[in-house]
Formats: C-alpha cells, sequence, structure tokens
C-alpha cells in the first residue's frame, strides 16, 4: 500500500480505508511501486498541543494572543479548538535553521515530510500580525520568504520542495515523466504556488515593515516569477514544462503527452494543476487567474518601493493587466441566475462552472483580495455554495464543497472555514462554525475532508493548514463578533 498527498480516509477507531469508489481504492497503487508508511504525528494528538518541550516553536506573541483571544469564546470546544489549532504549524511543522546567516525555515504541510509553497505560505499567515514585536517568530517567517525565494529559483514549476533540499524526490514522483531536479518533492505546474509566496512577502512587509528578506536572491526570483507566468501564457508555443504520472486517475497526469489540454492564447496564464494537485481540465484557472492579478500588482508594489526596480514593477504591473483584461473577456459565465465567474477556460469557449474546496477557490477570492467585482462574486459565491456546483455536498452531518482530490461526497472544513471568512452574515458563520466543531467532536483538530454523513470518516488527521487557517477564523470572530462563539 501507497501513500500520497491523496491520504488515508481515518476512523475514530484508527481504521484506515481509502476513499469512496474502486478506482480511489486503487490510486495509490496507481501512482507508485514504493511502499510509504503513512506519517503519523509526532505526538499524541488525543491530549491536544503537544507538550512543551515537543514544540517545533514557541512564540511569546502567539502564546498571549492564545490566552487574550480565548477569553472571548465561551464555547469550551471552540475555545479548546482554538488552542489546538491556531498555533498547530509552530507547534508541529516549522523546521527553522540558518542559510548563510541568515534566517532559514522549513514548513512541512503535516503528515508529509515535504514544503508546499502554497501551503507553507497559508500556513504562517495567521502569524503575521503578531511578529512585529517578537522578534523570533519575525526571524522564523523571514525564514520562510528566503527558503521559499531559494525553492522557486530551484524550479519554479514545482509545487512541493524536501526540506532537505539535497533529498530525493517524494517517492510517488519517482517514476513521473518531467524534469525533476534534485530536491524538489514533486513537480506539478500550478500558477498558485508562485502567488503565495508573493502574498506571503507583500504581508509580512505591510505587518512589519521589515525588508531584510527581500535581497538579490528574492528578486531573482521574483523576476523568475514573472518570466515563468509569461511562458505559460502560451504565446510562443507550450513551453518548456510537461508532466505524466502513471496512474489510472485522470486528475494525477496531464493528457496531451504531458502538456495538458491544448489553450487559445488570449493572456491568461496556463496551469497544469489546481490548488488541490488535481489536473486542470482546462488549463486556464480561473481563481488562480485572478489571484495572479493581486499578486502581480502586490509585486509591482514591492518592486518598486522596497527594491526600487522600476522595470520589474513595470514587467508585474504590465502582465497583471493583461491578464485582468482577459480574465473579464474570457471567464465569465452566463447562468440563469446571471453571470458568474466560471472555474477554467481554454480560451476557445468552452468554461466549466464548478468549484472546488482549495484556496485559490472562488469561494475563497475575498480572502485573497482577489475579487475585484463584488456583484460578479456574490452570484458566484451563491452557486459555490448550491448543489449547482457539482463539487457540493449536503448531509446529515454538515455541508460544504468538496472536489476530486478525495472524491464525492467528502466535504473539505476548509471550504466551510473560508465560508465563514468570508461572509458578513452572522447566520452563515454560526452555522460554518457549528459544522466545524461538529467534524472536530472527539478529536480535537481539523481535518483535510469528510463524510456527509459521518464526520469520524475522514481523511488527513494531521494537516495543519486546516489547522491554523480554522485557528484564524476563530481569533477573528472572538475580535468582531465574539456572540456567535456562546455554547
Amino acid at each position: 500500500m501507497t501513500i500520497s498527498r491523496r491520504n488515508f480516509l481515518y476512523s475514530t477507531s484508527a481504521a484506515a480505508l481509502f476513499v469512496n469508489t474502486a478506482g480511489e481504492a486503487a490510486l495509490a497503487e496507481a501512482q507508485s511501486s514504493v511502499e510509504v508508511p503513512p506519517v503519523k504525528a509526532p505526538w499524541d494528538m488525543a491530549h491536544g498541543r503537544p507538550p512543551v518541550a515537543q514544540r517545533k516553536f514557541r512564540s511569546t506573541a502567539v502564546e498571549q494572543f492564545l490566552t487574550e483571544r480565548q477569553t472571548r469564546i465561551a464555547d469550551p470546544a471552540l475555545r479548546a479548538l482554538f488552542v489546538n489549532c491556531f498555533p498547530n504549524t509552530l507547534d508541529t511543522t516549522v523546521e527553522p535553521g540558518t542559510y548563510q546567516g541568515k534566517p532559514d525555515t522549513a514548513v512541512l504541510t503535516g503528515d508529509i515530510a515535504a514544503m508546499w509553497l502554497r501551503d507553507s505560505s497559508a500556513q504562517v499567515w495567521p502569524y503575521l500580525p503578531l511578529a512585529k514585536n517578537d522578534r523570533p517568530l519575525r526571524d522564523l517567517l523571514e525564514g520562510v520568504i528566503r527558503r521559499q525565494a531559494r525553492c522557486i529559483l530551484i524550479d519554479p514549476y514545482a509545487n512541493a520542495i524536501m526540506a532537505d533540499l539535497n533529498a530525493p524526490p517524494l517517492p510517488w514522483s519517482l517514476k513521473d515523466k518531467t524534469d525533476l531536479k534534485r530536491g524538489v518533492g514533486e513537480r506539478k505546474w500550478e500558477v498558485d504556488s508562485l502567488c503565495y509566496p508573493i502574498r506571503l512577502s507583500h504581508g509580512y512587509w505591510k505587518h512589519t515593515g521589515d525588508t531584510g528578506p527581500f535581497d538579490q536572491r528574492w528578486l531573482q526570483a521574483m523576476y523568475l516569477i514573472v518570466e515563468t507566468f509569461r511562458v505559460q501564457q502560451r504565446k510562443d508555443g507550450d513551453g518548456p514544462y510537461i508532466f505524466r504520472r502513471i496512474s489510472d486517475t485522470s486528475t494525477e497526469t496531464l493528457p496531451a503527452a504531458g502538456l495538458g489540454n491544448p489553450v487559445k492564447p488570449v493572456g491568461l496564464i496556463a496551469s497544469g494543476f489546481r490548488p488541490s494537485d488535481d489536473a486542470c481540465i482546462f488549463p486556464f484557472l480561473v481563481p488562480s487567474n485572478l489571484f495572479a492579478v493581486t499578486s502581480l500588482r502586490q509585486l509591482a508594489e514591492m518592486a518598486h518601493t522596497v527594491a526600487h526596480d522600476d522595470e520589474l514593477a513595470n514587467k508585474a504591473s504590465s502582465l497583471a493587466k493583461e491578464v485582468e483584461q482577459a480574465l473579464h473577456q474570457h471567464a465569465i459565465a452566463t447562468t440563469p441566475e446571471g453571470t458568474i465567474w466560471a472555474y477554467e477556460v481554454d480560451g476557445y469557449g468552452s468554461q466549466l462552472l464548478m468549484d472546488d474546496a482549495n484556496v485559490p477557490s472562488l469561494l475563497g477570492l475575498p480572502y485573497l483580495d482577489a475579487s475585484p467585482d463584488p456583484a460578479l462574486y456574490n452570484r458566484t459565491r451563491a452557486f459555490c455554495w448550491s448543489p449547482r456546483n457539482p463539487w457540493f455536498f449536503q448531509g446529515t452531518a454538515g455541508e460544504g464543497i468538496g472536489g476530486p482530490h478525495v472524491g464525492r461526497d467528502m466535504i473539505w472544513p476548509m471550504s466551510q472555514i473560508i465560508y465563514a471568512l468570508t461572509s458578513s452574515n452572522p447566520d452563515e458563520i454560526r452555522r460554518s462554525l457549528h459544522m466545524l466543531k461538529g467534524s472536530a467532536q472527539g478529536f480535537g483538530f481539523m481535518h483535510e475532508s469528510y463524510f456527509k454523513n459521518d464526520p469520524k470518516n475522514f481523511t488527513r488527521a494531521w494537516f495543519a493548514w486546516a489547522n491554523t487557517l480554522f485557528g484564524e477564523l476563530l481569533g477573528t470572530v472572538a475580535a468582531t463578533h465574539p456572540e456567535l462563539l456562546q455554547p
């Protein structure tokens, strides 16, 4: 039996079962012949946080934040979840160190011993507001930014990098037909993988005022991001990226000899894979292109103000403008309920109407400051959180969005968290909190997904991004709507 980022379906009896269908059951075996035991949490999760001596990193500011915010959470179950989840990334996944005398931090995703550019950025994002007056925390975050720049320069098409940059790839990547470089864990090209490091850099700068991480190496990585996006507009051919994996699951490999389905070069950026690590059907992934517009404008601001590099600023601004115009021309779909954002398009007129739980998603656009048209977003949001979205599921245990990554009828808590974080409706927030609390009952942490009728059947016991994101939600609601946190 093999393990990949598509992980086990767990139950509280500790039985491990594969998800849903025969095709899903055969998935891991199809991905690799290498035997890989599941990575277990290195602490007793039944007791919440690891003992102090086992925690990877301790932040005074984070501990103070936990103490202050939990006094506003009257519901004891939500209060316990907040204390467990908000520091989970720092407690269990960070590996701080130094490189060439500067901070260097790897951030593992949890139960997989590798660092995803997307996940690592999202995992530490909630700590940015606390870093200004906590130098060790600021150094840790600086180390993440510096490590990400090194990762991008190794290969801008890689989505996951090993914590040890001299290590071999993840076992299920060993037979992939792609240009796999030393240190790369997996090489699934995802547009958002290059957006998230910009978001983290910009957020770090805005919250701390510190420009230390933004050196020549960082600048080279930013130039490479813009260049890679330009290449993947595919105006001058398909570009250098191909990816093929031996699998009987279509979302694990790219068609057309590893190039992906054809696109018409209209100004959008082609992505091989979604934030779920599932292959795109139509390579112009709309939420990731919207995210790219925001990220490129953030990069332009930093290039001009911090790096004093107007060439990079102009390149980033020009590309952002071009992608934004193409989105409005090609990515808006007409439905009986009005126009909405499509999820994927190909430039020829084909449009895929759906949403996936992983962020960037259509639902999560405001969370990433990537929703330029509020009315268009609100119509899209209504579509996403409804049976019109083929990956929206409702059951006795809750409702929410899933995706092909773990299969039908599996709700991702991440979608419920994002639904609440992007809502101004107290009833929506309250209902999301109720479902999230129920999904973690008896366990104390969030999961990747759970079966719509039974939250005891879930995937990924240790998924730090979902944990920290839920902590961010509870910390936000405690500050803005503590009345929603009553038992």
